[in-house]
């Protein structure tokens, strides 16, 4: 990225173009596969705490990591595969911030429509599906803290709320760019945008900051800031 800020001129190859395509898609798509994963694994934790260490066992968690990824490369392939087998006969310039299926298609030297709804089924209902199975385990989640004291629904709020902070960010641009067949190359360069960079940025503040040792040190830090500004005055 910091080498296409400082070109001016920004050139990719094909080879390369369907590489980066193959990668934004794998990597994305296991993450989102990671994150339903994840919510399962919180509703295990919250609603049968007793059971948790039986149910989530190493093995199973490994099966559901393994899954995640295979998911992921079978997704991409079939993306990429699509894009290949299109006629490309210029001007081969991507209006995009990277090479995605979208832009490519536009690309293309023939009719796409087919192509395009096989995408959209393919990423959009990948990404709906399930975003809708992330929002039903925390509706069921949420149902089961009216059980639970003051005290253990903070914990479970806490306990969940980098997840939810992190499937807003990610799931919302992805299902915008991916549901529907791309009419705004604009709009989606914009939104992309969020979900390659932002995103990823935050991920490891959102993160971090459920570590109890970060918060007592972050703690100290102001509290020590505060004094000498309070000293100083």
């Amino acid at each position: 990225m910091i080498a296409n800020f400082l070109v001016e001129n920004k050139t990719i190859s094909f080879v390369g173009c369907i590489a980066q395509l193959f990668g934004v898609h794998f990597f994305g798509c296991t993450e989102i596969f990671i994150l339903t994963v994840m919510a399962y694994d919180r509703y295990i934790a919250i609603c049968r705490p007793l059971h948790y260490t039986t149910i989530m066992t190493r093995r199973v968690c490994g099966q559901m990591v393994i899954a995640s990824w295979v998911g992921g490369f079978v997704h991409s392939v079939v993306q990429t595969l699509l894009t290949t087998q299109l006629p490309f006969c210029g001007p081969n310039k991507i209006d995009h911030n990277f090479c995605d299926v979208h832009p490519l298609l536009q690309l293309a030297c023939t009719d796409t429509y087919a192509v395009g709804i096989i995408v959209v089924a393919n990423s959009g209902m990948i990404t709906l599906s399930c975003f809708v199975i992330l929002v039903v385990s925390y509706i069921v989640i949420l149902v089961s803290l009216k059980n639970q004291t003051s005290e253990g629904q903070l914990k479970a709020l806490s306990t969940c709320g980098s997840h939810i902070t992190v499937v807003i960010l990610f799931f919302g641009p992805c299902t915008f760019i991916y549901i529907r067949p791309s009419s705004n190359l604009s709009e989606d360069k914009s939104v992309a945008v969020f979900y390659t960079v932002i995103t990823p940025m935050l991920n490891p503040l959102i993160y971090t900051l459920r570590n109890e040792e970060v918060k007592s040190a972050m703690r100290k830090l102001w509290s020590r800031t505060v004094g000498s500004e309070n000293e100083k005055a």
